[in-house]
């Protein structure tokens, strides 16, 4: 029974990896403006606008980039994304995708380290999908660290917080896509612990296909517990160009 079983999982494996081999090799890059960064729903950038831009690289499933932007809350004024996957199909509908990222922000004088390497698994199923990242450094984006700085206490782990995000992109008209998003941070107990709250976030917006690689978006970003983060939670209509190439 168990060779069954282990065969039947080789060859489930066998054919997903057949449809992500599909695809030839492939670099795709990208550069835009937004009025704001935000990121799971808070502001990044002083709700001021952001340069960003990077850049994947595909082949036989496998996938690793690097995406840029500029921020407002580091003397170097930049953060780094740097992440590698597989993904595929497990039918014609249905598609995977799991990886690790590594948020990476260049600091002079660095008082709080922000950060952040994550492993995440998502699933898709048409324009829709659901995806679930989990911390896997000591800290969450420095909120262990500032904690301990603040209460003069040795710093909270932010290891094991989770972020879960839901989100379609339906195409209502040719070169019209509308977007709708919904995630949820749950912090790791010590981070809670020390008085940290959980909350919810929320996109809600379009895009449009200017042809030639363009396309520009409009959208309303926002998350919720707005009484305990402040004005970084604040629901914002954020404007974005993009280039792709």
């Amino acid at each position: 029974m168990k060779k069954i079983v282990i065969l039947s999982a080789l060859a489930s494996l066998f054919a997903v990896s057949v449809h992500a081999e599909d695809a030839a090799p492939a670099v795709a890059t990208n550069f835009s403006l937004t009025t704001n960064y935000k990121y799971r729903g808070q502001d990044q950038g002083n709700n001021k606008p952001a340069v960003q831009g990077g850049f994947d690289y595909a082949n036989s499933g496998f996938y690793v980039g690097n995406w840029n932007s500029s921020i407002g809350f580091t003397n170097s004024g930049i953060e780094m994304d740097f992440y590698g996957g597989y993904k595929g199909e497990i039918t014609k509908d249905v598609g995977f995708d799991v990886g690790v990222l590594q948020y990476y922000y260049s600091q002079k004088d660095k008082v709080v380290d922000f950060n952040t390497t994550e492993l995440y698994g998502a699933l898709s199923y048409g324009p829709v999908s659901l995806k679930y990242s989990t911390t896997v450094s000591k800290d969450y984006f420095g909120l262990g660290e500032s904690a301990g700085l603040a209460l003069g206490i040795d710093p909270p782990k932010g290891r094991n917080t989770g972020y879960l995000d839901l989100s379609g992109n339906f195409e209502v008209a040719k070169g019209i896509t509308l977007n709708a998003h919904m995630g949820f941070t749950r912090l790791s107990s010590q981070l809670k612990d020390v008085g940290y709250e959980n909350y919810a976030d929320y996109k809600f917006g379009a895009t449009m296909d200017l042809g030639s690689g363009f396309s520009a978006g409009a959208a309303i970003v926002g998350a919720t517990k707005k009484d305990f983060y402040g004005d970084i939670n604040k629901a914002r209509a954020i404007l974005t160009i993009t280039k792709s190439m």
